[in-house]
């Protein structure tokens, strides 16, 4: 017992290893393929943040002092083909400076040299008298000086671009506005970058700043981070919508802020933390950059160019606000694509990033967010590999729903409450990752186990047995367990006399027609065949899967093998007549028990087989042996009758079997439950009760007398036990017994 233990414990451990196994290496899978295939995870988040601002675009809040002058399709037709005069620019800028405008910021690269007019050209060739004359001809006759006159002096920031291409890093580009650092210099952690394309020096040197343009999109060209500053060749330069911020605020310089490992000020700095411009503070991400939290686009923030040059036009509207100017005509290419847009115009990106910042509206991606997602997907994880081997895997994969479900639930609650972006989809992919692998492990388990199952006793049980213990095989203790059990024991009688009369082919085939139906029979009433010995059959009730029903189970069998002799007799008889040979009708016998066994696989270790051992197995053995000598096919113990008392049970007598001291009674079965009800059976019951009466009283002529009355009402299958009745008690009268004599039959043979 101890050793079976000991093995059973050693093959727990084994399964679980296994499973455990599986499951870690799944999840260092997921582990392995977030790094590996850092671009991928990165572009799965993205899709989520990215339908988190369409589901949550940031409202628009027509109060936030920004405008955008919009160089449209109808402002082109109406001034003219791109790109306008310096003149038309200078126009613009003079209007807005009278509507009071805070500042002027031109998403717009003046990198080239304005293409004089016909006028100007005219200009420049006419003969001055003046040199105010000569002065103002001068503006006329180049463009780029009169746009030079309109914003010198005024609040206009001027964009620039830099590019990768080293050619164009020579020039060096001063930025209008000063920088200082609290922690160390963070060129290093900027994006870096070669070249710059930058206003003619006529207006660069006119304007009251200069921003870059550039945004820096992500693989897969959508903007979603905008860096604030950059590196130019060891030179800081701000972005438009920075230099903006600056100029409107009347600010000279930039506070950045670095910070260390350690969340201190001081130290070999790691991140970019915050921008301050003004009394404007901007939290960056650790490069410099900023989430962009998108709004819809709202036409009550724009107004066309046109517009600003018509006479008379109401420009009330831009008093006090900072007026972003470029262009959305089709052609013109300054398109962004955004979460909200695939076809933004760069000036409304530059503008919303600008509403952002006043606005106070935070959306970052924390440092924290991985590990925490790195965490969440762990637990997740585990608590679905530690649920998958005791709940149902339909029940764990709803738990499993409903966790991510709550996970998405906190990743929308903390972007919609507190800008926070934390990526719901890569932990629940993992966990899901690894409960496919664990159902695959567990899947393989079961499979296996299945295959053992039916293996070891697709020969002894029925289908829908096996299937039950494939389905539950927690229910199957094996290597010998005890356990109540009905065995039924059949055998052919006279099968040696029989068997001279066949071939060794017929005598197979002969067999196998009676053990085939039989088999069929025991199996259908959730029997388990033991084995076969020869022409006999042991079979038993109640194992390896509890039956609670096991005796009723097993009389009926007794009972379907009774009909199904009776058929096959009337089969074997039509083909011996037909053939000319003689007929031999077969009879069996069954003996019924029921009592605690062992049962479990018996044998040795190269081979064994489930089988049921105990002096319960020997008696019904000996009671199938008894059923000759009694005169029916059935005989029972009272244990088995107890069991199934609805049937039509006779008493036989109290046996004393061979090396046993106590009496048993014994029972033949006479019929089916319809029987055990009709009259017939009651009148029977009765004549049998006082012929066991009178037998047990020594009144042995007159029981002898009821035995042969009842002949004529007994079914033919237990006719017998009255002849048998008849010759015992006739034997018995004619002896004179002693005053210890008690009523009962010893069965000293099988």
């Amino acid at each position: 017992m101890l050793l079976r233990a000991i093995g059973k414990r050693l093959r727990k451990l084994r399964k679980w290893r296994s499973y455990v196994l599986i499951v870690a290496l799944a999840y260092a899978l997921t582990l392995a393929f977030g790094t590996l295939l850092a671009p991928f995870r990165t572009n799965l988040e993205n899709l989520v943040f990215d339908q988190y601002q369409r589901w949550k675009p940031r409202p628009y809040e027509f109060e936030q002092p920004v405008r955008i002058v919009d160089i449209d399709d109808a402002s082109i037709e109406r001034i003219g083909r791109w790109p306008w005069p310096r003149e038309t620019m200078a126009s613009i800028v003079n209007t807005l400076a009278k509507a009071n405008a805070v500042a002027v910021g031109f998403d717009v690269l003046f990198s080239e040299k304005d293409q004089p007019s016909e006028d100007q050209k005219a200009c420049a060739q006419a003969t001055v008298h003046s040199a105010d004359q000569a002065e103002r001809c001068q503006e006329r006759a180049d463009g780029d000086v009169a746009f030079a006159h309109a914003i010198s002096g005024l609040p206009v920031v001027l964009g620039t671009f830099f590019t990768a291409t080293p050619s164009a890093a020579k020039t060096k580009l001063v930025p209008k506005g000063g920088f200082s650092f609290v922690g160390e210099t963070p060129n290093s952690l900027l994006t870096h970058l070669n070249g710059a394309l930058a206003p003619i020096p006529v207006l660069a040197d006119a304007a009251s700043g200069l921003g870059f343009l550039n945004w820096l999109p992500d693989d897969d060209r959508v903007v979603r981070t905008v860096p604030l500053l950059l590196d130019i060749n060891g030179q800081i330069q701000p972005s438009l919508a920075m230099e903006t911020l600056r100029v409107a605020q009347g600010a000279s310089s930039y506070v950045v802020k670095s910070t260390d490992a350690y969340g201190a000020s001081s130290g070999k700095s790691t991140t970019v933390e915050a921008i301050k411009v003004g009394d404007v503070v901007v939290p960056t991400q650790g490069g410099g950059e900023l989430r962009v939290w998108f709004a819809k686009t709202d036409p009550r923030r724009t107004i066309p160019a046109w517009k600003v040059l018509e006479p008379g036009a109401d420009l009330s509207d831009l008093a006090g606000k900072l007026v972003f100017i470029g262009p959305s005509a089709t052609g013109l290419s300054d398109i962004v694509a955004t979460p909200l847009d695939p076809s933004t115009p760069g000036v409304q990106a530059h503008a919303q990033l600008v509403e952002q910042i006043l606005s106070g509206v935070t959306l970052e991606r924390p440092d924290w967010a991985p590990g925490a997602e790195l965490v969440a997907g762990a637990a997740f994880s585990l608590v679905l590999a530690a649920l998958l081997p005791f709940v149902p895997i339909v029940w764990t994969a709803v738990l499993g729903l409903i966790a991510a479900t709550v996970l998405c639930y906190v990743s929308w609650d903390a972007f919609v409450q507190h800008g926070v972006l934390f990526d719901p989809v890569i932990p629940s992919l993992s966990a899901g990752f690894v409960f496919l692998a664990g159902v695959g492990q567990l899947y393989g388990e079961k499979r296996q186990q299945v295959n053992e199952i039916r293996s070891a006793f697709g020969r002894y049980v029925s289908p829908a047995v096996v299937a039950r213990l494939a389905e539950h095989p927690e229910h199957l203790q094996l290597g010998g367990q005890q356990r109540d059990l009905t065995l039924m024991f059949c055998d052919i009688r006279s099968f040696t006399t029989l068997s001279e009369g066949f071939t060794a082919v017929e005598l197979s085939t002969f067999l196998n027609e009676y053990l085939s139906p039989m088999t069929d029979i025991i199996l259908k009433e959730l029997g388990t065949v033991d084995k076969y010995m020869g022409d006999a059959i042991m079979s038993f009730w109640n194992a390896p899967l509890d039956d609670p029903a096991h005796g009723v189970h097993a009389v009926r069998s007794a009972l379907a093998m009774r009909e199904m002799l009776t058929e096959l007799n009337a089969g074997w008889k039509e083909k011996a007549e037909k053939a000319g040979r003689p007929v031999h009708a077969v009879k069996f016998g069954i003996g019924l028990n029921t009592g605690e066994c062992s049962v479990g696989n018996m044998g040795s270790i190269q081979r064994f087989d489930y089988s049921a051992l105990g002096d319960e197995v020997n008696i019904a053995s000996r009671l199938e042996g008894s059923s000759k000598q009694f005169g029916v096919d059935i005989v029972a113990s009272a244990a088995t009758r107890n069991e199934a008392p609805q049937f039509a049970w006779l008493e036989i007598d109290h046996v004393r079997l061979k090396n046993k001291t106590r009496t048993v009674a014994v029972y033949t079965l006479a019929g089916g439950e319809d029987y055990a009800g009709s009259e017939e059976f009651q009148h029977l019951s009765a004549l049998h009760e006082d012929i066991l009466k009178a037998y047990r009283a020594r009144r042995f002529a007159a029981a002898k007398q009821m035995a042969g009355d009842a002949v004529h009402l007994a079914p033919a299958n237990i006719r017998g036990l009255y002849h048998y009745y008849q010759k015992r008690f006739e034997e018995l009268g004619e002896h004179e017994l002693p005053e210890t004599w008690a009523p009962m039959i010893a069965l000293d043979e099988k």
